[in-house]
């Protein structure tokens, strides 16, 4: 199962259009947000998306119960803190603002991936049998990069896409 994994969106509209077109093209079949897309409009920027979608509040998503509602308009799911969901594979999402926590979730060995996002910065590391993966920013304001992730599942193979 190919999934998608993105964070830090922060209402990059373009970043959004062209991050959605590359899950479309490969066939993503789920897309995780790892959290922080910022103000709830740009979810319609994710409208063309072929893809069921499961996300996370950031730490600057303020207008949650908006976000709440954009989700659900599309069928999508968005948790306050963390979700654990199983695609051919138990994967946890946060945002990562708590890297005590971020620790805890890899060194417990219950996830085969845990994807986390908030420090804008790219990391894919294999702890144990767990994959911690950080799929960087979309935005592309911090690192001047814009990334997304594909995972496949379930055999926890990753790869970067520069959008």
């Amino acid at each position: 199962m190919l999934i998608g994994v993105l964070s830090d969106t922060h209402d990059n509209i373009s970043k959004i259009r062209k991050a959605v077109k590359v899950f479309n093209e490969r066939g993503v079949r789920h897309v995780l947000h790892a959290g922080d897309h910022i103000a709830p409009f740009v979810l319609k920027f994710f409208d063309g998306l072929k893809a069921e979608m499961t996300g996370v509040f950031g730490n600057l998503d303020v207008e949650r119960e908006l976000l709440k509602e954009n989700y659900s308009r599309y069928g999508w799911h968005i948790h306050r803190d963390a979700v654990e969901v199983d695609l051919d594979g138990r994967i946890v999402v946060i945002h990562g603002t708590n890297e005590i926590l971020v620790k805890a979730l890899v060194k417990c060995h219950k996830y085969d991936v845990v994807v986390r996002g908030h420090t804008h910065r790219l990391q894919i590391e294999r702890i144990g049998e767990t994959i911690l993966l950080n799929p960087g920013e979309v935005c592309g304001y911090l690192s001047g990069k814009s990334t997304v992730a594909i995972l496949e599942m379930p055999e926890k193979k990753v790869e970067i896409v520069e959008l």
